[in-house]
């Protein structure tokens, strides 16, 4: 929880865009170049530092916990996925629910195929292991 000086402290920060009680948003130049940077060798910590930002205020986990997610998300998306907003009203991250591309469902039919013809084999490997207890019972 920030309270209102840390709050006004945090927004005057040039590499954020907003600030709650509870959370801050970065911008997204400030997460593609925390991302590059991290690349070349610098640590989180370093990298907040330099950016200007108190750690007392902000929590000194707080800078590794947003570089992990946001490598993360360059790692999936490239810079679009650090550049772009993924959350809230104007996102273009996500499509309204139930509606999937025509790749996306192919995708998921494939998954679910591989998924039972694993739970077929399973379950004759698991058969013919009984059979063998049973002769051997016998």
């Amino acid at each position: 929880m920030f309270n209102e000086n840390e709050i006004k402290q945090l927004e005057g920060n040039p590499n954020v865009e907003n600030v709650t009680e509870k959370s801050i948003t970065y911008s997204p130049t400030f997460k593609l170049a925390a991302v590059k940077a991290y690349k070349e060798g610098q640590t989180p910590m370093e990298i907040f530092l330099k950016a200007g930002f108190n750690m007392d205020i902000i929590g000194r986990k707080k800078p590794k916990h947003c570089l992990n997610r946001w490598r993360n998300s360059y790692q999936a998306h490239g810079e679009d996925g650090l550049l772009e907003n993924h959350r809230g009203k104007g996102s273009t991250g996500r499509r309204p629910a139930g509606e999937l591309s025509t790749e996306e469902k192919l995708k998921r039919a494939e998954a679910r195929i591989k998924l039972l013809e694993m739970e077929n084999d399973f379950l004759k490997k698991l058969e013919a292991l009984e059979k063998q207890k049973m002769l051997r019972k016998r």
